[in-house]
């Protein structure tokens, strides 16, 4: 009989020529983790470049707005565009609905299309309003405001911007 001397390295050698299944598995689960992390921050990048898309556009609106009243300056600096007045916390009273500028004349005609363009461009939410106020004197200060409901961007819920220029 003989016996065959196996030495330690070649020992070793067969003992560790493979890859454990828990090895594998543990690599496999660090590496969906990894990717779920990249997936979450993904969505949150997303939500968050949806929301700056949004505040973009109400300052646009707000611009569009200004120059209407610019082109017909008369009508404005009268403070035939006034939605309401301003209350004491600076909030002036806005126009939700589209609807209820109804005459034919230019300053509902350009009221309206401003609404409705909020509403497309912000969401089509009863949330969605604009509020104009044009002081009376020599300044011909004006101050718009959009407000809208962020929350479906991942924003905080109700927004507000306010532009102020003079004509």
């Amino acid at each position: 009989m003989t016996k065959s001397k196996v030495s330690s390295s070649q020992f070793r050698r067969r003992s560790q020529s493979g890859v454990g299944l828990i090895e594998v598995l543990v690599a496999v689960l660090i590496l969906a983790l990894g990717l779920l992390g990249m997936a979450g921050l993904q969505a949150n990048a997303l939500k968050t470049n949806q929301s700056a898309y949004a505040r973009s556009q109400a300052v646009m609106l707000s611009y569009y707005m200004l120059d209407a009243m610019r082109a017909d300056r008369t009508s404005a600096t009268s403070q035939q565009y006034n939605t309401g007045s301003a209350g004491g916390d600076g909030v002036i009273e806005p126009a939700c609905s589209a609807g209820v500028f109804n005459q034919p004349t230019l300053v509902d005609n350009n009221r309206r299309e401003w609404l409705v363009s909020l509403r497309e461009n912000l969401g089509d939410a009863d949330t969605t309003c604009g509020a104009i106020f044009c002081g009376a004197g020599a300044a011909n200060e004006c101050i718009i405001q959009i407000t809208w409901d962020d929350s479906r961007a991942g924003g905080l819920g109700q927004q507000r911007i306010e532009t102020r220029s003079r004509l």
